[in-house]
């Protein structure tokens, strides 16, 4: 029984460090707003009529 024990205690530990790390990520870390820009090729804006076949 101590070993059910141990490890319900080390996976608890593990699941509050992992439970803290993202707490900490989304009060210490800001995204940066940029603009995203997306280039798509003419070809597949306007296929030719063999294309669309």
């Amino acid at each position: 029984m101590p070993t059910l024990f141990r490890f319900l205690f080390i996976v608890g530990i593990i699941a509050g460090l992992i439970y803290g790390s993202m707490v900490a990520l989304v009060f210490l870390v800001e995204p940066k707003e940029r603009e995203v820009t997306i280039r798509i090729p003419s070809e597949r804006l306007n296929p030719t009529k063999t294309e669309q076949q």
